[in-house]
């Protein structure tokens, strides 16, 4: 995996523990763990910092939470949709998961429930928790990601080029 990123495996590893992803037995990691590295590597170039990414990563791990993603009995269930890249406009941007509506319609199915657990003493919306809250936040972030990535990205372009001209 690092080899394919272009990382050494100490900030790879950095990024394992900062993002507070699962570890995996061995040296070998699922493709997911490939494939969101490789999209805050690519941020991170665009000059995102990783407390944004951070931050956004908490919203999106907390809305897949209020939605129950979690209960799919998968260790790796805030990865598992990384690498898709079909519709797009339905996709959280670090998670990449599919909430099955385009993002700007602003709506989530609640309640879905993939696992036996034990109840919680009051819902969630009681405890301030709610999912087009969060949703809501997951947004505004995204939004502002996007624009710094938009303002970013011809000075990117322009630095690809001159790196070109580089004598190798």
């Amino acid at each position: 995996m690092a080899g394919k990123l272009n990382r050494s495996t100490v900030y790879l590893s950095g990024l394992l523990k900062r993002f507070e992803l699962p570890a995996t037995e061995g040296a070998t990691y699922p493709e997911a763990y490939l494939e969101f590295f490789r999209t805050v590597i690519y941020l991170r170039t665009f000059g995102v910092s990783e407390e944004t990414l951070r931050e956004l990563w908490v919203l999106e791990k907390k809305l897949l939470m209020l939605l129950h993603v979690d209960s799919t009995g998968s260790r790796t269930w805030c990865l598992d949709s990384c690498g898709r890249s079909t519709q797009r406009e339905r996709r959280l941007l670090l998670s990449n998961f599919d909430l099955g509506i385009p993002l700007e319609a602003r709506e989530v199915q609640t309640g879905l429930d993939f696992g036996d657990r034990l109840p919680e003493l009051f819902e969630g919306k009681a405890m301030g928790e709610d999912a087009l809250r969060v949703l809501d936040a997951c947004l505004k972030l995204q939004k502002t990601i996007r624009n710094e990535v938009r303002a970013e990205l011809p000075h990117v372009r322009e630095a690809a080029k001159w790196a070109g001209l580089i004598p190798k």
